[in-house]
C-alpha cells in the first residue's frame, strides 16, 4: 500500500473556538448584528460572548461599535475583510483535513 502524503495546515486558533466560530459564521451571513441578536443565536451567556467578541476584535476579525439607541446602550458587531479572509482560509484548511476537493 502506498502512503498518501497530505499537507495539513494549522487551523486558526482564534476561529477554532466554538463560540468565536459561531459568531464569525453568523456575521458572514448577515454582515453586522446587534450583541443581543448574536447572544440569542449562539445561546451564549452575555459575559462569555463579550470576552469572545473582544478576542475577535483584537484579532481584527470584527469591528465593534458601541452606541445608544432610544436611550439604551447598543453594541453592534460587523465582520471585517480580514475576518472574511480568515474564515475562508479556515474553511479551506478544514476541508483539506476532511479530504474535500473543490
Amino acid at each position: 500500500m502506498k502512503a498518501i502524503a497530505m499537507e495539513f495546515k494549522d487551523l486558526d486558533p482564534i476561529l477554532h473556538s466554538q463560540l468565536r466560530l459561531a459568531v464569525v459564521s453568523l456575521l458572514i451571513s448577515v454582515k453586522e448584528a446587534e450583541f443581543t441578536f448574536i447572544r440569542e443565536k449562539t445561546n451564549a451567556t452575555a459575559g462569555n460572548l463579550s470576552v469572545q467578541i473582544n478576542k475577535l476584535k483584537e484579532a481584527g476579525y470584527i469591528e465593534v461599535v458601541k452606541q445608544f439607541k432610544d436611550n439604551y446602550p447598543q453594541t453592534m458587531c460587523k465582520i471585517t475583510s480580514a475576518g472574511i479572509a480568515a474564515f475562508e482560509e479556515y474553511v479551506k484548511n478544514l476541508q483539506a483535513y476532511l479530504g474535500v476537493k473543490k
